[in-house]
């Protein structure tokens, strides 16, 4: 009787009554007598299956022993990696909560010192700043410190969203290459131009809410800068005197400091991580300890940027500072606004000021005030960086101890 089974039957590597090997039924003898290779035809691998796992011979349970591949297939990083992506995170943040906060009642006490005409008391020193805000603290509460801190950041956001939609809609480069040429510069410059143009009207309400005095001031919502700064553009809103100046007079002075600014502060930057970066590629380790060697290469990855950031808006604002003088007196005048008396901080004082320009602003205050007279407030910016160097350098320590130990 002839088989109906073909010769060949590979589907499930078959072995029939045919095979050589094949002798004599199922028994156990024969079974056993079988190579480990012939019993690989007996059995087929099921495909693969998402959730699940295919068992070999001699292999266990998953719930009872790990797949020695498990590590490799899904790596977490060491507790030393995660610490510090951690640590990066939270000197950054540091960072940026010293600029932004605690660093707002400086700027808030500055700029009222620089619009205050009638003041006797210059401020250039620290002590004398701290001291009036301790005054005007105490005498309005701790907010009075704080106002406009809000607007602040409306305002940035203003700028970033400005800034990336002209660069979406035209041909400026809203950043340079390594390898630019001057015509990338200047359109980048234009572009930085145009944002402080938009951004000018809400900047001027941005102003006035940090000026003006807590005791006369209503609360103001946040949203409220950017209603006031519309209105600035349309000529509606709350009533102004006859000596507000038009802004397309204060175009000029805000573009100008806004550009210098920027200049000064990226080039600053730029030279500082270059020195920083070239200081800690040149430095040779001194010890033999390679946790030594860790911490400190993990401190030259974060803090080179920051401490380039921190020399840059440093050396930016202090250049600045009489330009600023004159920007924010030109911003300021016919907008009705009471201020704190800087002399004492118990007071109020109202701002009647009637320059005619910008050159006319730089007149008057050499004539009437004197040339230290641009420099008001300049003892709240040093109490600013002040902190600001502080801040950095506790979080230094923070974060070399935290290494250390892990």
């Amino acid at each position: 009787m002839t088989s109906r089974r073909p010769d060949s039957f590979e589907g499930l590597g078959y072995r029939g009554r045919e095979d050589p090997s094949f002798s004599g039924g199922y028994s156990g003898r024969s079974f056993n007598n079988s190579s480990s290779a012939d019993l690989q035809h007996w059995v087929t691998t099921p495909p693969d299956i998402p959730g699940s796992r295919n068992l070999h011979f001699e292999d266990r349970t998953p719930q009872f022993e790990t797949a020695p591949g498990a590590e490799e297939t899904q790596p977490t990083a060491p507790p030393s990696e995660q610490l510090n992506r951690f640590a990066g995170f939270g000197i950054g943040l540091a960072s940026l909560f010293t600029e932004n906060v605690l660093a707002h009642p400086c700027i808030v006490f500055r700029r009222q010192c620089q619009v205050n005409y009638h003041a006797r008391c210059y401020h250039l020193s620290p002590m004398t700043a701290i001291s009036v805000m301790y005054n005007v603290t105490k005498t309005q509460g701790p907010k009075a410190l704080w106002k406009g801190m809000g607007s602040t950041f409306v305002v940035q956001g203003v700028a970033l969203g400005t800034e990336g939609i002209i660069s979406e809609c035209t041909s400026l480069p809203r950043e340079l290459s390594h390898k630019w040429i001057p015509k990338q510069v200047v359109g980048h410059l234009v572009l930085k131009g145009l944002t402080y143009v938009v951004a000018m009207p809400f900047y001027s309400a941005s102003l006035i809410e940090t000026v003006q005095s807590e005791i006369i001031r209503d609360n103001p919502g946040i949203l409220d800068c950017v209603k006031e700064g519309i209105g600035r553009v349309m000529g509606m809103g709350i009533p102004h005197s006859k000596r507000l100046l038009p802004l397309w007079n204060l175009v000029f002075p805000t573009v100008l400091h806004g550009i210098l600014h920027y200049i000064i502060s990226s080039s600053v930057q730029r030279l500082v991580l270059y020195l920083l970066r070239r200081n800690n590629g040149s430095r040779k380790p001194l010890s033999s300890d390679s946790g030594m060697d860790t911490v400190q290469s993990m401190l030259d990855a974060y803090f080179p940027e920051l401490m380039a950031s921190f020399a840059a808006s440093l050396c930016a604002d202090v250049l600045l500072f009489p330009l600023e003088t004159v920007l924010h007196r030109l911003h300021i005048q016919g907008t009705r606004t009471i201020i704190d008396n800087t002399d004492l901080g118990f007071e109020v004082l109202p701002i009647n000021t009637q320059y005619e320009g910008m050159r006319d602003c730089i007149n008057v205050i050499r004539r009437e005030e004197g040339t230290l007279g641009f420099y008001k407030g300049f003892g709240s910016i040093v109490v600013q960086y002040l902190l600001h160097a502080s801040v950095l350098q506790i979080t230094k320590i923070i974060y070399s101890t935290l290494l250390r130990n892990a």
